[in-house]
């Protein structure tokens, strides 16, 4: 058959028989044969700098029994941040320094590791079908694609979750384990929050919280004054002083390799089996508090516009609670407050300053966009309240 339908994928294109042999991968049937194929661009927002695109390639293949089946897997093309299309946004003087530190090929080294054998059961990695390298820090993952189970969280899924993710963390303390990807100071605890924190927070986040203009903008003040949150401001900086200091304090904390991005967004749940994940897109890849994963885990559908931030208290609360219990069950001993303070000094440090869209303000401002930032402005009240704990 003709596999000119793959051309939208540039150079990770397969050839005829490449393509034969992952059809026989995804189907299971060693004489499958493909019929159809076609390729779309997966509708989800890229968001990181390594990500280039995401697709989804599907069709028909003929089976050995003779009959006609449906298949479909999952395409992400990777990439070095040096190829990222807006690292000219980036200061120049900062470049080479997000290309070092953001470990591309960290989702090459789950699948090619042996991280399966340590994930407890209910939690599992999608099918790797194939994984193409290239010679200009680029590559191809080739993967199962998970049909979800409709609906919404609710707290006995989030608890669920937060309770494997507790066993994992425990069985990825630094004296079990090692970094997936090699390189320079990565077993130092707390690396990937510091870098990310100078880079996203104090260079360009606080600033721009500090400065009366940010606030001034139709949008944003809007937002403020039909919340009636005029103390946002005043407690998003009065937090900012506290940062250096909560980050020297989640750095002395127990460790682990966690996760690194464990938003529900990153926990599939697939259709038939309601209590199991499939664990995707890891992210840091070194030495965390305990508790780090707990952060994104609350705040990602929230961020997302998929959960009120009204829940977000009881979501805190049950996976809290969850998560402690999980390490407990792979013996690491560590208080609910040390849980509590990685956790939240985790949170303050990677959500809560950006999580006014600010990126937005200089587009033309729509109707969405109006209900975008009073969404967010909620959403920021419920993170600082929430990491008003800390102190």
């Amino acid at each position: 058959m003709s596999v000119t339908a793959l051309e939208p994928l540039g150079r990770a294109a397969l050839d005829a028989d490449q393509l034969t042999d992952l059809v026989r991968a995804v189907t299971g049937d060693p004489q499958a044969v493909p019929v159809s194929t076609r390729a779309e661009p997966f509708p989800y927002p890229i968001g990181t700098p390594t990500t280039a695109a995401l697709t989804r390639v599907l069709g028909t293949a003929r089976l050995a029994d003779g009959a006609t089946a449906e298949w479909c897997c999952f395409v992400k093309q990777l990439q070095s941040a040096r190829h990222w299309a807006l690292i000219e946004l980036i200061p120049e003087q900062f470049r080479e320094e997000l290309v070092r530190n953001i470990p591309w090929r960290l989702e090459l080294a789950v699948h090619s590791s042996d991280i399966a054998t340590l994930l407890p059961d209910g939690l599992r990695l999608p099918t790797a079908y194939r994984i193409d390298e290239y010679d200009d820090d680029r590559a191809t993952l080739w993967m199962e694609h998970v049909v979800q189970e409709p609906g919404i969280w609710g707290l006995e899924r989030f608890g669920r979750a937060a309770f494997l993710l507790g066993r994992l963390s425990a069985r990825r303390r630094p004296h079990l384990v090692t970094p997936l990807v090699p390189r320079p100071d990565v077993e130092t605890p707390g690396i990937g929050l510091r870098q990310y924190v100078f880079g996203r927070v104090m260079v360009n986040a606080l600033p721009a919280l500090a400065s009366p203009e940010t606030w001034r903008h139709p949008l944003l003040a809007a937002a403020v004054c039909n919340t009636g949150d005029h103390r946002l401001r005043d407690d998003l900086l009065e937090l900012g002083e506290q940062l250096p200091g909560v980050l020297d304090a989640l750095d002395a904390l127990p460790q682990c390799y966690q996760h690194g991005d464990a938003s529900p967004q990153n926990l599939l749940v697939p259709l038939g089996s309601p209590d199991e994940f499939v664990v995707i897109d890891w992210g840091f890849d070194c030495p965390q508090a305990v508790g780090f994963d707990l952060g994104q885990l609350l705040v990602g559908l929230a961020h997302a516009g998929e959960l009120s931030p009204t829940a977000l208290p009881a979501v805190h609360k049950v996976i809290l609670e969850a998560f402690t219990e999980g390490l407990a069950v792979e013996g690491m001993q560590v208080s609910l407050e040390q849980v509590r303070y990685g956790y939240l000094g985790s949170l303050l440090a990677r959500a809560t300053f950006t999580a006014l869209p600010l990126e937005n303000l200089g587009a033309p401002a729509t109707e969405s966009d109006a209900v975008l930032f009073e969404n967010r402005v909620l959403l920021t009240r419920a993170l600082v309240d929430l990491t008003k704990q800390l102190t």
